[in-house]
């Protein structure tokens, strides 16, 4: 499929140049004879040469010499070619001018008027040179193509290569957020487990529910809107199960959120962030969510108690980290994140613009 796609588009682009050339030698050829029948041999040599030294210059005197900076080479050359062509015509092809007749002039009755002085005859110079200036425009044009062309190659190939740097970069952090998720859900069950909790079984059938969603939906580019606060709120109450006291956890959403689209697991950073270090030792968390959905405007906050104990330095901030590089490479110019660090509290506030297509293409 792909060689056939290839094999087409080559075909257009040969058509789409045999049908500029005719245009073009149709266009010199209706302003520069009169009749078709005044075409003299040196207008088809002319054009195949002028073409032929067109995709020369495209082909290999643009690309081996003068991209490569070789400066001098490629001038010698074209200026070594312009006059081979130029000569060959001037001696085997153009008409010797110096044999055409000035016009005759006659009066009414028909008589040739005899002039004291001739016309002036064409410049035979000019017509000698013109061979030169014709190839000259030739291999600029060509050359000016050439350069716009590899120029814009240059550009898309960056775009891919960017392109493909960004989505190995998402699909490494998609991966550490995955990790991170799955040693504090089942920290939280082995709380539970120690306890020897009846809310052990509860906690597992939730944690199913949520891993679903994790193998089945986040390879996606986005997803729905739905899912992700379902997501969200599946954990909260994964996290209610193993506290002592959930009194001071808050979750607010408003707005509508079906047929909208997310980022998938880009909430979640934010949401164990505030559950690891807005819970005291008691098992008493403060923990405030609000989510507020207006058209394809997202804000969403979070806010917990910052509780006085030593916070473990070399994995703190790993899901805060992620999850900024995160919107940095998916929402560059749509999104804006504050956050506010007290002695007392903690707070994040993200505004977000959701994208409304359908994109869950991997």
């Amino acid at each position: 499929m792909i060689k056939d796609g290839i094999k087409y588009k080559n075909t257009n682009k040969i058509l789409i140049h045999c049908i500029i050339w005719c245009f073009i030698m149709v266009t010199s050829l209706i302003s520069l004879y009169e009749s078709f029948l005044m075409i003299n041999l040196d207008f088809y040599v002319q054009w195949f040469t002028g073409i032929l030294l067109f995709y020369f210059t495209y082909f290999y005197l643009v690309p081996k010499l003068l991209l490569q900076k070789k400066y001098w080479a490629f001038v010698a050359i074209i200026l070594f070619i312009i006059a081979l062509f130029t000569i060959i015509r001037i001696l085997y092809f153009l008409p010797d001018l110096r044999l055409m007749e000035p016009p005759r002039i006659y009066d009414i009755q028909g008589q040739e008027i005899i002039r004291q002085t001739q016309l002036p005859r064409k410049n035979s110079f000019i017509m000698r040179i013109f061979p030169s200036i014709f190839y000259v425009f030739i291999v600029a044009s060509s050359t000016v193509l050439r350069t716009l062309s590899g120029f814009y190659d240059n550009e898309q190939n960056k775009l891919i290569a960017e392109k493909n740097r960004t989505t190995k970069e998402l699909i490494y952090l998609r991966k550490q957020t995955n990790p991170h998720f799955l040693f504090n859900a089942l920290n939280s069950i082995y709380s539970l487990a120690y306890k020897k909790s009846d809310l052990v079984p509860d906690a597992i059938v939730t944690l199913s529910e949520m891993m679903r969603y994790m193998l089945y939906e986040t390879d996606n580019k986005t997803v729905y809107l739905e899912k992700e606060i379902n997501y969200i709120k599946n954990y909260i109450e994964l996290q209610k199960l193993r506290l002592n006291n959930i009194e001071n956890i808050f979750i607010n959403i408003h707005g509508e959120t079906r047929n909208k689209q997310i980022e998938p697991l880009l909430l979640i950073s934010f949401i164990e962030n505030a559950f690891k270090y807005g819970t005291d030792y008691k098992g008493v968390a403060h923990v405030k969510i609000k989510i507020n959905i207006s058209d394809n405007i997202l804000d969403f906050w979070i806010e917990n108690k910052v509780e006085n104990y030593a916070k473990d330095v070399e994995n703190s901030g790993i899901g805060l980290t992620n999850i900024e590089s995160r919107l940095n490479l998916l929402y560059p110019n749509t999104h804006q994140l504050t956050i506010t660090e007290t002695d007392t509290i903690y707070s994040v506030h993200l505004n977000l613009i959701l994208d409304k297509t359908i994109t869950s293409k991997k």
